[in-house]
């Protein structure tokens, strides 16, 4: 690190904390203008504030260790969940900025009634709001520990790495408590496009480097299956092969891409949306936008995003051959310290500050809505002005900051946290996704599909039946479900009134509506739901197709990767269409 690199990260923090004071003005009106910008965000801020978001520290690594164990198809672990993301594009985003609420847990109360919506309410802003969101933040905060370590050995080291990123995130909370949101998006921007354009540099740096020799010399000294974009398929329990790569059985492609797209909860992958991507959807100028921005975000995050992360991750595996399989995602770290000149390596820095800071900032944003919303308003103190709520909003930005960091201190681990969170959420998905559609599920049916999931998780996990993830979701997401239906059926619907005024305000349509739309012929129910099914396929199909078209015209097969390329947009014209049939355009 040389005086322009020093020069470089410092006028980043600066740009980050000026933003901060311009936006401080606009977000202590009210908590709608602190956790939701007033609802004025147009879809490209908000779509590039959700991939700012989704692109934290750790993603980086994360993608290059996927790839150094398994090549490219082993990004199909979440390349899966493009099918969900699609469907809450068609089916949901309209509906979360139709809803007019501050979170996606006042929903709850929304949707359901009596004390038993109420209690899911409360419960989910603690568990939501601080337990979970502290141990996502002390994720991200592990993965910026190891970039740390890893850039500067002589300085940061395990024992006091901890101060390091705490100084970061006190400087991440501070701008999020002054601004809000529109502190936090328009920072999200700037960031990801800092943290973008820097990975793109070092992936063009090492990939024509003498030791890799382009794209030609990268593919002549890889073995062929870090280079296939599918995963191989056998039928057996999964053997490793000589090159390395993990072979998938076919129950576990099918728990991949039939199951987990739609049966489990994941942050940022939520069936029906939800977190900071239906807060992002709520903040959304209206309908339009909010729909927009999550199409935006579905494509950017799959198809543009992955490739430089990939690019280095097959190139690690080239030039750090003696990484194990746990500490292939160091490959990025090892190569910003060994190919990036002055000035290009403070550049890296702080992108890495800026993919770390982007996710930190919304977790903080997002996690203090859940508390304030959902549990201190509602529960403990529902009548002071919005200025004081505000203001104990920011207060609480830096308390979660501080135990995020408590948290962090006792964390060794991320290994297993990602298959834990889908298999504890397995089966919730459905519930989550039909309780726009059918007036029958209650708050009892999803206080089942909530807790079910981790009472089976632990009889398999402490019952040792040699099942593994993701055979799991085979067990669970079947005992889940049919567990959820049957409470449903048994237990007292939703008030009458409660279904009626969600349904004037949302007015989902369909036919699992029918018993109460037929009561309620002067609302306007929605229709074409053909239409949508069509831009759900159509829209999948897209975002994969740009994302092969693009990775094969990277590594020499530009026929193809046209040809990929012509099929994604026939679909986005296909979509287009449709969006004119119903009055989008």
């Amino acid at each position: 690190m040389q005086i322009i690199d020093w020069v470089i990260i410092f006028v980043y923090f600066l740009i980050a904390i000026v933003i901060g004071l311009i936006y401080s003005k606009r977000a202590g009106g009210s908590t709608e203008n602190f956790f939701l910008s007033g609802r004025k965000l147009t879809w490209w801020l908000a779509g590039l504030s959700m991939v700012a978001t989704t692109f934290a520290a750790d993603t980086p690594l994360a993608v290059t260790e996927l790839v150094g164990q398994n090549g490219i198809a082993g990004n199909w672990l979440w390349w899966n969940m493009l099918i969900g993301g699609m469907l809450t594009v068609f089916f949901f985003a309209r509906l979360w900025r139709r809803a007019e609420i501050l979170t996606d847990v006042e929903f709850l109360e929304l949707r359901y009634s009596g004390k038993s919506a109420a209690f899911l309410r409360g419960f989910k802003s603690i568990y939501m709001g601080i337990f979970m969101n502290t141990i996502i933040m002390g994720w991200v905060n592990l993965a910026m520990i190891k970039i740390l370590i890893g850039m500067f050995p002589e300085y940061v080291s395990s024992e006091n790495a901890i101060y390091y990123v705490g100084a970061c995130m006190l400087f991440t909370a501070f701008y999020s408590a002054i601004s809000g949101l529109w502190g936090v998006a328009v920072n999200d921007a700037f960031q990801f496009i800092l943290a973008m354009g820097g990975c793109i540099i070092l992936a063009v740096i090492v990939v024509n480097s003498p030791e890799i020799g382009g794209i030609s010399g990268m593919q002549a000294k890889l073995p062929d299956w870090a280079l296939k974009f599918t995963p191989e398929i056998t039928s057996g329990e999964g053997e490793t092969s000589a090159g390395g790569i993990l072979a998938l059985t076919v129950s576990s492609f099918l728990a991949f891409v039939g199951l987990q797209w739609w049966a489990s909860w994941y942050p940022g992958a939520e069936p029906g949306g939800g977190g900071y991507v239906a807060q992002r959807m709520m903040s959304a100028k209206d309908e339009k936008n909010s729909l927009f921005a999550t199409l935006f975000f579905q494509v950017a995050h799959y198809a543009l995003r992955p490739w430089p992360w990939i690019l280095i991750g097959l190139s690690s595996l080239i030039l750090y051959p003696e990484l194990s399989q746990a500490d292939k995602g160091l490959g990025f770290v090892k190569a910003m310290n060994d190919f990036l000149p002055p000035g290009l390596k403070g550049l890296l820095l702080a992108a890495f500050f800026a993919a770390y800071m982007s996710t930190i900032a919304t977790h903080l944003n997002w996690g203090t809505s859940y508390f304030i919303n959902d549990f201190y308003r509602r529960f403990i103190s529902n009548d002071k002005s919005e200025k004081h709520y505000v203001v104990v909003s920011r207060l609480m930005t830096i308390v979660f900051m501080f135990l995020s960091v408590i948290v962090t201190t006792q964390m060794t681990s991320i290994s297993g946290v990602w298959s834990f969170l889908i298999e504890c959420g397995a089966g919730l998905g459905l519930v989550l996704i039909l309780r726009w559609f059918w007036w029958r599920v209650n708050a009892i049916g999803e206080i089942v599909a909530t807790v079910t999931p981790f009472v089976v998780y632990g009889i398999l996990y402490f019952g040792d039946f040699g099942v593994k993830f993701p055979e799991t979701l085979f067990i669970i997401v079947p005992v889940t479900t049919v567990a959820w239906i049957i409470t449903v059926y048994i237990t007292k619907p939703t008030d009458y009134a409660k279904l009626e005024s969600f349904y004037r305000r949302v007015h989902p349509g369909g036919f699992g509506w029918k018993k109460i739309s037929d009561t309620l012929p002067d609302v306007k129910s929605d229709t074409g739901y053909y239409l949508l099914i069509i831009n759900w396929i159509a829209g999948i199909i897209m975002a994969y197709a740009f994302l092969f078209g693009i990775g094969k015209i990277i590594l020499g097969s530009p026929l193809e990767g046209f040809i990929f390329i012509a099929v994604g947009i026939l679909c986005g014209l296909i979509i287009r269409r449709n969006f004119a049939i119903t009055g989008w355009n």
